[in-house]
């Protein structure tokens, strides 16, 4: 696990949900012994120049990602499904992909988020890098509220698009549904043998910010603090951990 390095990061350009300082959590990933990181901002990539400086500065790689908000039909303004999906460049030409998916999600898709579909990312899926990502995508959902069959018909779309740059994303935050998905991803990737990373799905940098985070959630919906039924994290968990705990997390992980 020396190698390790965190694929799912949220700074505070994801608008009231990101509690990350771009400086502070690129530091942070070089004290802790990181030669990469990933941006994995929510529908946008406003913090990518500063992400790339400040990781340039301090000798971490810098991994150009968003986490985009799909949509069954991005120009369907009746429908306000949407999922998570993160999408990382591996390269130049993912990169200026990643750009146009991105810019397309404001241009032609917003609608509460900026979205996109499948049908635009398999036309610009070339040099990019995809994951199953997190309880909030696809198929994620679909194996919690779906079942198993008709998840992998999902997963299997996924994996069409993105053939080998497709990976198994696998978190553990003490969530019981974190554990039914990733029950049913380990399976899959045994099955049609696919790649498997684990992330932390960080949203501030250590885990005393939990606090401050909570409270942008708090702007983002509108809510008091001592609502009961407001949206809020289930725990703690959410912050930049070392490659170490990362280890403990996923030990019995092939």
């Amino acid at each position: 696990m020396s190698q390790f390095c965190h694929l799912h990061c949220h700074t505070q350009y994801s608008l009231l949900d990101g509690a990350a300082k771009i400086k502070n959590l690129v530091g942070t990933a070089q004290q802790l012994g990181m030669e990469a990181l990933a941006i994995t901002d929510h529908g946008n990539m406003f913090g990518v120049p500063h992400f790339v400086s400040e990781a340039k500065k301090v000798g971490v790689k810098p991994i150009v990602g968003c986490e985009f908000y799909v949509a069954p039909d991005m120009h369907n303004h009746k429908d306000k499904t949407r999922y998570h999906q993160v999408l990382l460049a591996k390269n130049e030409t993912g990169y200026k992909n990643l750009s146009t998916l991105c810019s397309m999600g404001f241009l032609e898709g917003y609608y509460y988020k900026p979205r996109i579909d499948k049908r635009l990312i398999k036309q610009y899926a070339e040099g990019l890098v995809a994951t199953t990502c997190c309880l909030g995508s696809e198929v994620s959902k679909a194996i919690l509220h779906k079942g198993e069959e008709a998840a992998e018909q999902c997963f299997l779309e996924w994996l069409d698009i993105f053939g080998e740059d497709y990976y198994i994303e696998l978190q553990r935050h003490g969530l019981s549904a974190q554990d039914q998905c990733n029950e049913v991803l380990l399976k899959w990737a045994k099955k049609h043998q696919v790649k498997v990373i684990a992330t932390n799905d960080v949203h501030y940098v250590d885990e005393k910010d939990s606090t401050a985070q909570d409270i942008l959630l708090c702007l983002q919906t509108g809510k008091d603090y001592d609502d009961p039924n407001r949206m809020r994290f289930e725990n703690n968990q959410f912050f930049l951990k070392s490659p170490q705990a990362m280890a403990q997390l996923f030990d019995d992980v092939p």
